[in-house]
Formats: C-alpha cells, sequence, structure tokens
C-alpha cells in the first residue's frame, strides 16, 4: 500500500472540558496509483482527516504510512520540505487558499521555488505549461488571485500542487467550484494525470455520482468514523449501512422525469453531537434500523466479503 493509516485520530479542544472528535479511529490503505473516494456529509471530517494525513494537522494518536515509513506525528519544517515532494493538497476554498499578494506565478511556482534545484527561466516555463494544462493561459501568470474567478482559482490550485509531479495527492473538493462543463474538463485531467504520472488520489467529494465515476474503491464517513468502505460500484449501487444507503437514496436521478416522481426520503433524527462522545452507533439518532445495542456500544469495521467492511450492528 502507497498510502496506509492506523486508528488515526485528530482531535480538537475548543474549551476547557470539551473535545471535538474530527476524526476518531480511521484505518484506511490507499493502494499505488488507486483513486479512493472519501464521501459524506459536511462535518463528517474527511477534509480534516485528509490534512492530517499529509501533515497539515498534527495527529493527536494513531499512525500514517507512505510507502512503509512511518510519518512524522507532527511535522517540522524539515519534515514538509521532504514530504511534500510526494505528498500535495488541492484545498476546498480557491478564496482562502491563494495569497492574494502573490502573483499566479509565484504561486503556481512556489514549491518548485522552495525546492531550490531550478532557475527561475525554469519555474517560468514550468508554470505556463501547467497553466495551459489547467485551462488558463500562459499569459494569466503575472496576474493577481482576485482578477480570477472561483472555478479559475481552483485551477490555479490544482496547477500548484501538479508542477511538483508528486505521486499522492488528496483532492478536497476540487470540483465544488466550478460549472458542470469544466467539471467534466478537470475530471478527464486528473485521470489523464493519474496514467501519466502514476498518480495515487484521495479524492473528497459530495457529489456520489462523481466519486462513483472518478474512483475504484468508495470509503464513507460519517461523524468522524468510517461506517463503508468497498469498490466504488458495490457501495454505489448495492450500500450495506443504513447511513450509506439514505446517502445514496439523497443523490438526485440525471433524468428529471425520473427525479419529479422518486419519492423524497430525508434522514430524519438527531444529529450526535461530535464533543465529548459517547460510546454507541454515531447513527443511532438517525437510523431507522436502530436497536438497543447501538446506543450502548461503538461499531467496529466487520468484513461482509473480501472487499467489503461495514461498521453495524446489523452484521456479524
Amino acid at each position: 500500500m502507497l498510502v496506509k493509516t492506523d486508528k488515526l485520530k485528530k482531535y480538537f479542544t475548543i474549551s476547557q472540558g470539551q473535545t471535538l472528535h474530527a476524526v476518531d479511529g480511521i484505518s484506511l490503505s490507499i493502494a499505488e496509483n488507486e483513486i479512493l473516494g472519501l464521501v459524506g456529509e459536511s462535518g463528517s471530517g474527511k477534509s480534516t482527516f485528509g490534512k492530517t494525513l499529509v501533515g497539515l494537522h498534527a495527529r493527536t494518536s494513531g499512525e500514517a504510512y507512505y510507502k512503509g515509513e512511518l510519518l512524522p506525528k507532527q511535522f517540522s519544517n524539515s519534515d514538509h520540505l521532504r514530504y511534500s515532494q510526494d505528498m500535495q493538497m488541492i484545498f476546498q476554498d480557491p478564496y482562502s487558499s491563494l495569497n492574494p499578494r502573490m502573483t499566479v506565478l509565484d504561486i503556481v511556482g512556489e514549491g518548485l521555488a522552495i525546492q531550490g534545484k531550478h532557475k527561475s527561466a525554469e519555474i517560468k516555463d514550468r508554470v505556463a505549461h501547467w497553466l495551459t494544462r489547467v485551462g488558463l493561459n500562459a499569459d494569466h501568470m503575472s496576474r493577481y488571485p482576485h482578477e480570477f474567478s472561483g472555478g479559475q482559482r481552483q485551477r490555479i490550485g490544482i496547477a500548484r500542487a501538479m508542477i511538483i509531479e508528486p505521486t499522492f495527492v488528496v483532492c478536497d473538493e476540487p470540483i465544488s467550484a466550478l460549472d458542470v462543463s469544466v467539471q467534466a474538463q478537470v475530471i478527464n485531467l486528473l485521470d489523464s494525470l493519474k496514467k501519466s504520472l502514476g498518480l495515487t488520489l484521495l479524492f473528497i467529494a459530495h457529489d456520489l455520482s462523481m466519486v462513483r465515476y472518478v474512483s475504484d474503491r468508495m470509503a464513507v464517513m460519517y461523524m468522524g468514523m468510517l461506517v463503508e468502505t468497498g469498490p466504488a460500484n458495490d457501495v454505489f449501487f448495492e450500500p450495506q449501512h443504513p447511513y450509506t444507503q439514505l446517502l445514496v437514496g439523497s443523490n438526485p436521478e440525471p433524468d428529471p422525469v425520473t427525479e419529479r416522481s422518486r419519492a423524497f426520503r430525508p434522514i430524519l433524527g438527531e444529529v450526535t453531537s461530535p464533543i465529548n462522545v459517547k460510546p454507541g452507533c454515531r447513527f443511532a439518532g438517525r437510523c431507522p434500523m436502530v436497536k438497543d445495542i447501538c446506543w450502548e456500544v461503538t461499531p467496529q469495521p466487520i468484513k461482509i466479503n473480501a472487499e467489503r467492511d461495514v461498521a453495524c450492528h446489523l452484521f456479524g
């Protein structure tokens, strides 16, 4: 496995005696040249998991490995310099992730400049090449972020991550700010980069249909924990966990006639607080198939076949 985590946790202390369980014991493996789609509602901890994996957050506990090597619990400056050549991240917010005081040339070429191995002319040529690859013009490199639309800024962020030619990239909602027509272009770009550069991707998104199309495997996250993992098509078309079933059911149909005739199935109930979490299934308050044990014992992942894991008391 290229990337692996073992019971990775990331907690935030928000006040005295109150701890937010953002990521709570994630064990996950990503094979080389694989795209793993990570889905779940907003606030489920997907972005925090991705940032912790690449060292932007210090781990509270648990372990993370890259190419079999244990990653530091908290990255130092030298760790960031070393691992950033292999691991990069495309951020969700194209507005806050770009320095407004830097030109596009400086933003996209910063990684190469930090490495100290490239001359200014070479950096400029590579920036121009990558701006063109993500659908922008080479002469845009003299502009500042405020001169671009949200979708264009997202493409600048993609170019910034890819210019290093990393092995592993965390894509945190990379298409959420793009028009539908441009989304397809970016997805095709990521697919071509995967093939040409041998990329491994952690693809975080809300659009289950897009994640199914892009990913080899899919992992479903709820309130800081994984509830189901498996091949993307299997998870999407044959969901096993009650949360996954409701999540897939809420995905809109592409045919407007079918969508209008489909019964609306909202996820009812009360959302469990992620602060000072107590034992029990975190989906119990919203689950239509809840049992008594769900309120008392936290379910652990169970293999229902060679490729599928489900954390639910309805199994095993």
